[in-house]
């Protein structure tokens, strides 16, 4: 057995297909982002960051490089254990408690990703209700369709966002059947929202538990920053509510919230949360400053949403094909991985503009595209140099204009 030429080979494919990941070497400096530097065959260069999940630009934030720095010279480094030896800190039962009152609820529970909160908590959940059937929207994250995979349940895809097709699978189910819609707030390849509030109407009709992966809306929503549930009134309604520490809040980390018996639950039975080492105190204590400072402040998030708009408005008016968005998530449609991989290369080789290719199994084939994250920090001459940069790649590679 040649097992070296199968591993080439799985690498063949990809180049083949135009999708091999290529992860780009660079220090964010601190204080400065967007500003960034690249480092390559001639010495770091300076580059501006167009495509980072730190929306808010918090991991920057004085308050949490402080509060990190405080953690680090009193406590130290690691956390020295998993949550049930010696890996329980003050500092994670403190962010717990914020992030359950984030979202109006009894209890929360810390994982080390947006990943593992996702697999830990929904296998879990499937294994704990008996002939459970879980209803996933067809577009939901990777970890969600991991999770459900590993309950063991039998699995339902509803097409993404379509009421009525979510409604026919409920109703085709017995009555008494243990059934859990999964579904997630902003889908953060397109930027568009999931109708929360008729997802939960379902979900009361036909005696159903939600799960609402609120990822890329925690920090970005509401007037707390608890997501498009915080915006929109509705954190009561969802049975459990995941979310991450990574994104608009900066730091790392994931977490789910959900009323006290629930927690206890996935506490006690999910592997990925028992026998993993807990989030160092330090990257605790950031999120944790993270989580207040975005509670009370909403000036982060204005000014997000003012560059987002912005970008949007510059794209259109170049006659760029920016996909629908009606969030922070500025998409625009390549439709090609070779071409989308050779765009991202050149706003970085020529530009000093780094932006990543978003392709398959991210986004379906014939969809890659080009995810800008315009943040507070991204000025209107930022704006127009990327604007033009994009315009002038598009003319050279004779790409598709805006319909």
């Amino acid at each position: 057995m040649d097992y070296d030429r199968i591993f080439r080979s799985a690498i063949d494919r990809l180049h083949g297909e135009g999708r091999y990941r290529v992860f780009v070497d660079i220090l964010r400096t601190k204080g400065q982002f967007p500003n960034a530097r690249c480092f390559g065959g001639n010495g770091p260069k300076p580059i501006t960051v167009w495509c980072s999940n730190d929306y808010l630009a918090m991991g920057q934030h004085p308050k949490l490089v402080e509060a990190m720095e405080i953690a680090l010279h009193e406590v130290g480094a690691g956390s020295g254990g998993t949550r049930n030896i010696s890996g329980n800190t003050h500092y994670h039962t403190q962010l717990e408690a914020e992030l359950a009152d984030l979202h109006g609820k009894d209890s929360a529970l810390l994982f080390t990703s947006g990943y593992v909160s996702n697999e830990a908590a929904l296998s879990t959940l499937g294994k704990l209700l008996p002939g459970c059937v879980i209803f996933s929207d067809e577009l939901n994250h990777a970890s969600m369709i991991a999770g459900i995979k590993s309950s063991g349940c039998e699995k339902r895809v509803f097409r993404h966002n379509d009421l009525d097709h979510l409604e026919e699978l409920l109703a085709a189910e017995d009555a008494g059947t243990p059934k859990l819609i999964a579904f997630e707030s902003v889908y953060s390849m397109d930027g568009d929202v999931a109708p929360i509030a008729a997802i939960c109407d379902l979900a009361d009709k036909y005696n159903a538990l939600t799960y609402l992966d609120e990822v890329h809306a925690v920090g970005m929503y509401g007037p707390r920053g608890g997501g498009i549930t915080d915006r929109e009134g509705l954190a009561d309604r969802l049975t459990i509510i995941e979310g991450t520490l990574g994104k608009a809040f900066g730091v790392m980390g994931g977490y789910i919230a959900a009323a006290a018996t629930i927690i206890d639950c996935i506490r006690s039975y999910a592997p990925g949360f028992i026998f993993t080492t807990s989030l160092s105190p330090v990257l605790v204590a950031g999120a944790l400053a993270s989580v207040r400072h975005l509670k009370q402040s909403s000036v982060e998030r204005e000014a997000q949403q003012q560059a987002a708009a912005m970008l949007k408005a510059k794209f259109t008016e170049a006659g760029l094909p920016l996909m629908p968005s009606v969030t922070h998530i500025v998409p625009l449609l390549v439709g090609c991985p070779v071409k989308t991989k050779r765009i991202s290369d050149i706003l970085l080789a020529e530009y000093g503009l780094y932006v990543q290719p978003i392709n398959f199994p991210t986004v379906p084939r014939g969809t890659e595209r080009l995810r800008f994250t315009p943040g507070p920090q991204h000025s209107a001459a930022m704006m127009d140099e990327l604007t033009g940069a994009l315009v002038e790649i598009w003319g050279r590679l004779e790409l598709k204009a805006a319909a």
